[in-house]
């Protein structure tokens, strides 16, 4: 039987408590929509700090069991057939402890797929384009005279948020009534742009009522509230 030893990334990043789920991430949008979901659901776990400063994402453990050395990834000592399982991608990771827990996902098919597009939506969208205004706007990106690539990247996210926006009209969450695994990957997303990347005044943020709104309900949850400072920022 394999034991969360066998591993190699373990190596790198012992287990001290190897009953609990093994979560290797970094405070950023992509890696606390796993903390949030792990504190949502109540599931223990351990977190390991991947550091991007001495290049852990790349080093053999790592990429072991995250090909695309991107975090976040999981260890869950009991996946399934009871046995330890490896998963890597954010999306990938929520669907499935949303599946484990029951929790946060409707159990209907139609209500099921219907948050999974709107999972797509953020993974396919909002974060790679969020992602990019970030880096033309706040990081390297910024000192390009040229500022069409820069600009590009506002139409875009402006557009994704007035598609979040007519969604969350009339409604508290993107699937209505009930919180899900979409508002876990999207929300952090949200709060990136205009927090970490000072881009709310740059993508006219004032004009997304209803997206503001949902951000604050998903801030002041308690448990998004540990999980956004978990692994701390250093």
């Amino acid at each position: 039987m394999t034991e969360i030893s066998d591993f190699l990334i373990t190596q790198k990043w012992p287990a001290q408590h190897p009953d609990r789920i093994q979560l290797y991430t970094r405070n950023t949008p992509n890696g606390v929509k796993v903390s949030i979901m792990l504190e949502e659901t109540g599931l223990p776990y351990e977190v390991h700090n991947v550091r991007f400063d001495t290049n852990d994402q790349r080093t053999p453990e790592f990429l072991s069991i995250s090909p695309n050395n991107k975090i976040p990834v999981i260890i869950d000592p009991n996946g399934p057939g009871a046995e330890p399982f490896a998963l890597f991608e954010s999306g990938a990771i929520l669907l499935y402890l949303a599946d484990k827990t029951g929790q946060f996902i409707p159990a209907d098919p139609t209500g099921r797929y219907e948050t999974l597009q709107w999972l797509m939506f953020q993974m396919g969208g909002v974060g790679p384009m969020f992602g990019q205004l970030g880096f033309f706007h706040k990081f390297a990106g910024k000192d390009y005279e040229d500022k069409r690539p820069r600009d590009r990247y506002v139409k875009e996210s402006r557009r994704l948020l007035d598609v979040l926006d007519k969604q969350l009209q009339d409604q508290q969450w993107i699937m209505g009534d009930t919180y899900t695994i979409a508002d876990i990957a999207t929300f952090p997303w949200v709060r990136n742009l205009v927090g970490f990347y000072d881009a709310g005044d740059l993508v006219g943020f004032s004009d997304f009522k209803n997206v503001q709104r949902t951000l604050e309900a998903f801030v002041a949850r308690p448990a998004v509230a540990k999980g956004l400072i978990t692994p701390p920022r250093d």
